[in-house]
């Protein structure tokens, strides 16, 4: 097992920039790691307050800290090695204008939120999709370009590479009824959902070969839960689900028109990307010191070795994270006996390097909002009774080249654990022949917005193909505490 060490982009996150200072720091702090005299955390937090201030540390005698206290001390005396502000970012004092599709239907929470985002020194543009909600730092729902080397981790979300997976099968949707048992089985068979669930087969491991795995000590530390956990799927509203997928003449190419048989699922990067999430979030939120408002926007920069470990890492959750949806649509295939006429597949929690429509390069974040470039294929699901929509982006540069991903919770989870009626919940599912494994009532349709509402509000963003209605639906069992 790897040793507990302190690294150099830890001590780099708490200021220290200045190579000599780096080797000091870092013999200091692994040293007293070594000979276990305090723990990591401890370490870090008494060298953040030396940082903030070295004279208590230096005038204590014998003190561990003393000799690098006495040193910043002498180096202040010189002009170096000087105290930054913790409040080094300002906000921008106006507010840019951006584009709120289905303002009618949008939280005030959601709204300020992304106020605050388009203010960051660092913000080229922003937009606000019709599903958007209050999240963390970013909504749920918004897209935001910033300067070409920035990145925000929180504004990818903390499911990294969250996305959705559609396989067409060359069966007709009557299917779903007429082999209804035979389907559910593979669902309880070939997916696996929770917090801990891991498998012990793989259909294809292939990108554990790859030589990413092996970058940092951050990655290298998480391969082992990643390998474990492929295949499988988070809670909250992640899912794998039968379908009726209806599709006109002419609408995707290699499909002719008619009702088929569709499997479709919603899952990220697992624990892997969670924990990508957290730590390069309190390296951003430590070394990028911002309002308290926008404290979760804190950014890193991609020119520096924290920024270069964190744009690797979660471009391989996204590969990662499409190896999963991999894994379940190809089982399922296999115990199927028929491979899929066609795969349709998109990230909605992610970053990418683009090109605003002057030119500008930029970074573009979109938390809970699909890719909607001209001619990208897209899916954006509704909830467990009502229908999600394949959809052909338009790219539209107002929106930055994007749409919803999803309908939008209209109620938080513990608002819908009091208002939400299970009766009126079987109803619902009865009414629309919904065959549901799992879940609880804060995954019950009512706590969504109309996803007919949202669509309507981004007919300017995307071109809808066809149309697929859940019938056999597999979530987390009610214990499960969401991750979401």
């Amino acid at each position: 097992m790897e040793k507990l060490k302190v690294s150099n982009t830890e001590l780099r996150a708490l200021g220290v920039n200045d190579d000599e200072m780096l080797e000091r720091f870092s013999r200091v702090a692994n040293g007293l790691l070594k000979h276990e005299v305090m723990g990591k955390q401890e370490i870090l937090s008494n060298l953040e307050a030396l940082i903030d201030d070295p004279m208590p540390y230096a005038m204590k005698k014998g003190g561990k800290f003393k000799n690098i206290a006495e040193t910043i001390i002498q180096m202040r005396s010189e002009g170096r090695f000087i105290k930054q502000p913790r409040s080094i970012y300002a906000l921008k004092q106006e507010i840019a204008d951006f584009p709120v599709y289905g303002i009618e239907n949008i939280e005030v929470g959601a709204l300020s939120q992304m106020k605050t985002a388009v203010k960051l020194p660092i913000s080229v543009a922003g937009a606000l999709m019709p599903d958007a909600h209050q999240g963390y730092g970013l909504p749920i729902g918004g897209v935001l370009a910033t300067t070409a080397n920035t990145i925000i981790p929180f504004a990818v979300g903390v499911d990294i590479a969250c996305r959705m997976c559609l396989s067409i099968f060359e069966l007709p949707a009557t299917t779903v009824d007429d082999d209804k048992n035979k389907l559910k089985g593979m669902l309880m068979d070939h997916t696996y959902f929770g917090m801990g669930c891991s498998t012990k087969s793989y259909f294809d491991s292939s990108l554990f070969d790859s030589k990413t795995w092996s970058e940092t000590k951050v990655i290298r530390s998480l391969k082992d839960k990643a390998y474990a956990q492929l295949g499988t799927s988070g809670t909250g509203n992640h899912f794998v689900e039968w379908g009726e997928l209806t599709i006109a003449e002419g609408a995707l190419e290699g499909v002719p028109a008619g009702a088929y048989l569709a499997l479709l699922s919603h899952s990220g990067s697992r624990g892997f990307g969670g924990n990508i999430a957290d730590h390069y979030s309190r390296i951003a939120m430590n070394k990028t010191r911002l309002p308290a408002e926008a404290k979760h926007l804190a950014w890193l920069d991609l020119d520096k070795e924290e920024g270069q470990e964190y744009w690797i890492a979660m471009n391989l959750a996204g590969e990662y994270a499409s190896s999963n949806h991999h894994e379940i649509h190809n089982k399922i295939a296999r115990a199927l006996g028929i491979q899929p006429m066609v795969r349709i597949e998109n990230h909605h929690n992610f970053a990418w390097k683009e090109q605003l429509a002057d030119g500008t390069e930029v970074m573009v974040h979109r938390k809970g909002a699909t890719p909607a470039g001209a001619g990208v294929l897209g899916i954006i699901p509704g909830s467990m009774s009502t229908p999600g929509f394949v959809v052909r982006g338009k790219g539209n540069e107002t929106s930055i080249n994007s749409a919803a991903h999803g309908a939008g919770r209209l109620m938080s989870r513990s608002a819908a654990f009091r208002t939400i009626d299970k009766d009126l919940v079987a109803a619902n599912l009865i009414e629309k022949r919904i065959t549901l494994i799992g879940s609880d009532l804060d995954e019950a349709p009512m706590v969504y917005k109309d996803i007919h509402t949202v669509m309507a509000a981004q007919e300017d963003l995307v071109e809808v193909l066809a149309a697929f209605q859940p019938r056999i639906v597999r979530m987390a069992d009610p214990k499960e505490k969401p991750e979401d």
